[in-house]
């Protein structure tokens, strides 16, 4: 059953506050400091300053030594909102298109929600709020544990949440397992024989050598893997030449691997690795293939997702929880905690996401009707895990 939620008209105004103020990866000084202060004013022992701008936020009941963790991100993306609405981004360039800014106020709820009713609730030991930064791209959640999160703050267990338009609201989803994939980005730098486009014999032509690269590439996955194992290679820059008349001295072709384990990952990267060296031969160019490794899969542990299944189904009813949900192709750095400590990612229905409303759309944004549903969740999670002494 949702918690009643009095306070619920001063969070949404919070939330939009920080949907119009988006800040970018290690850049959300505004929003740790709201973070910071709203914590304090609600009684919590607050650190600042964790991997730049990362806020924890401290609430101890009784003499337990057992503790958890439960995060938030706090970054917005580098896109230009197209939404008309009052609370609309201030800042060109810049929108919570990921629905952080719902993140961050649904952690807060929880926290203030758990301060003013801590002697109601069932629970002994300490609850720590993670504030993180930089979950786009930036590896957040690796800079704090490199800052010695887990030695200054020791917790057992570690849960996340993402909202998730698609599942309706009202309904969540809580997988074990891979949840969300890997993701590593590639470069590959063509090099040939610039020379007038009028006498292509007379030069080796880069930009026939990496469009024939680009469809080969739809090949890695479909012929090199075994038919049920999941990856994607998605070639998501071509840039190369500047003149109608010259054809360049080289191309560059940059996108994305994504995979759910190691082996997966490097079988990919040795397919790309041979048909860059076979186009090269077929063509005379020289092909040069960098990889960055990002972020690793996200995967939850077995005996805490089954325990978030159990809570989420006590608040949303029989039916509501999908356990069977399609992982995502989509990264996250929360898999950085989970390769530390066990603990659960789940995702919050924020209803359909029709009309482009999905995550990292222009004309997204989070809807406040799953705030209670977070704040719950979250509640009750901590009352599961650090279960005090009442029958």
């Amino acid at each position: 059953m949702t918690l009643p939620i009095p306070f619920i008209d001063e969070l949404i105004a919070m939330r939009r506050d920080v949907h119009a103020h988006p800040e970018l990866a290690f850049e959300e000084i505004r929003t740790a400091d709201l973070v910071a202060r709203e914590l304090a004013r609600y009684g919590l022992r607050v650190e600042t300053g964790v991997a730049r701008t990362g806020v924890i936020g401290v609430l101890r009941k009784g003499s337990g030594s057992r503790a958890i963790g439960l995060r938030a991100d706090m970054d917005a993306l580098p896109l230009q909102e197209k939404n008309d609405y009052p609370h609309r981004s201030q800042y060109s360039g810049r929108m919570h298109a990921c629905g952080h800014d719902g993140h961050t106020a649904m952690l807060l709820g929880a926290a203030r929600y758990m301060a003013e009713h801590l002697a109601d609730l069932d629970f002994d030991g300490t609850v720590y709020f993670i504030f993180q930064p930089a979950e786009e791209s930036e590896g957040g959640a690796a800079a704090m544990i490199a800052e010695g999160l887990f030695e200054r703050f020791p917790m057992e267990a570690v849960f996340g949440l993402h909202n998730w338009p698609g599942i309706p609201v009202g309904e969540m989803a809580v997988m074990p397992g891979a949840v969300m994939a890997g993701t590593c980005s590639f470069e590959i730098t063509v090099s040939g024989q610039g020379c007038h486009a009028a006498m292509p014999h007379q030069g080796i032509d880069t930009l026939v050598a990496s469009s024939q690269l680009v469809l080969a590439l739809q090949t890695v996955v479909s012929r090199n893997l075994h038919p049920c194992e999941a990856a994607v290679v998605s070639v998501t820059q071509i840039h190369g030449g500047d003149a109608w008349n010259v054809i360049p001295d080289d191309a560059v072709l940059r996108g994305t691997i994504r995979g759910f384990n190691a082996e997966t990952e490097r079988a990919v990267e040795q397919a790309i690795e041979r048909l860059c060296l076979g186009v090269g031969d077929t063509f005379g160019a020289r092909i040069a293939v960098r990889f960055d490794h990002r972020y690793p899969p996200t995967v939850n542990s077995l005996a805490e997702t089954e325990l978030c299944r159990r809570v989420a189904s006590g608040i949303l009813g029989p039916g509501k929880v999908r356990t069977a949900e399609t992982p995502s192709m989509g990264a996250e750095d929360f898999a950085y905690f989970l390769r530390e400590k066990p603990g659960c990612y789940v995702w919050l229905g924020n209803g359909p996401g029709t009309g482009g409303r999905t995550l990292h759309n222009p004309h997204y944004d989070f809807n406040d009707a799953i705030l209670p549903l977070g704040i719950s969740y979250w509640v009750r999670l901590v009352e599961a895990v650090l279960r005090g002494c009442r029958p």
